[in-house]
């Protein structure tokens, strides 16, 4: 299920009002984290499925989290 984030974020480079959907599911490719979005300006779907990579310490949270389950 996608959820649409409730802030838009004003693109003054671009001209337009950018929103997101996603599902929150961070994913592995083999080589980096990263979770899914569909992007829209001003409403209109511009990129679907946009990678957005994890940062490191999210990443870290996730390991040890997934390290504690496992004990």
């Amino acid at each position: 299920m996608l959820t649409q984030t409730r802030n838009a974020i004003l693109r003054e480079d671009l001209g337009v009002e950018e929103t997101t959907d996603s599902d929150h599911v961070v994913r592995w490719d083999g080589e980096r984290l990263y979770v899914e979005h569909d992007i829209y300006h001003n409403g209109q779907l511009v990129h679907r499925k946009y990678r957005k990579t994890i940062t490191e310490p999210v990443a870290r949270a996730l390991q040890a989290l997934i390290n504690r389950v496992q004990q």
